[in-house]
């Protein structure tokens, strides 16, 4: 009887173990504000190549002249290197141009990034397929609306 029941148990825990990456997993409705566009510019300080999703962080400097350190989630680092980013795209000290959706806490410095601008003008999507972001035409499988991105047509 008891084997039996230590046996259940560590099942029941093995179960939850492999589970406990899905629950972090989440969809973007739940983190990210789609009425709350950012476009953010500045330098990269540091690129985390994880899954589910890989986070750049970005110094911005604000109108006044401070600094804040915004943390921007991208797809998956495989879904990203099929779009065309890679470590050297996303290089510390890169300055790029983020465009995105502000987390749904306000108070937290952290976007979701749609696509990221160079300074050569070249754009990569930064997203990935299905999150639930409004549709703007950067991800290749959307369809653009026509009167710019997000239900209120604000770009």
């Amino acid at each position: 009887m008891r084997t039996k029941l230590s046996s259940a148990l560590v099942g029941a825990g093995l179960v939850f173990a492999a589970a406990a990456p899905l629950l972090a997993h989440h969809a973007f409705g739940s983190e990210f504000d789609p009425n709350k566009p950012v476009l953010l510019k500045g330098p990269i300080t540091k690129v985390e190549w994880v899954n589910p999703h890989s986070w750049i962080h970005l110094e911005v400097t604000k109108s006044d002249g401070t600094k804040e350190e915004w943390m921007i989630e991208g797809g998956s680092p495989n879904s990203l290197l099929r779009r065309g980013v890679t470590k050297e795209s996303l290089a510390v000290g890169a300055v790029i141009v983020v465009d995105g959706y502000q987390a749904r806490d306000h108070t937290l410095l952290r976007a979701n990034g749609r696509n990221i601008t160079y300074p050569d003008g070249r754009k990569l999507f930064l997203g990935s397929s299905g999150t639930g972001a409004p549709a703007d035409g950067s991800d290749p499988t959307d369809i653009a609306k026509p009167n710019g991105r997000g239900a209120d047509g604000r770009r």
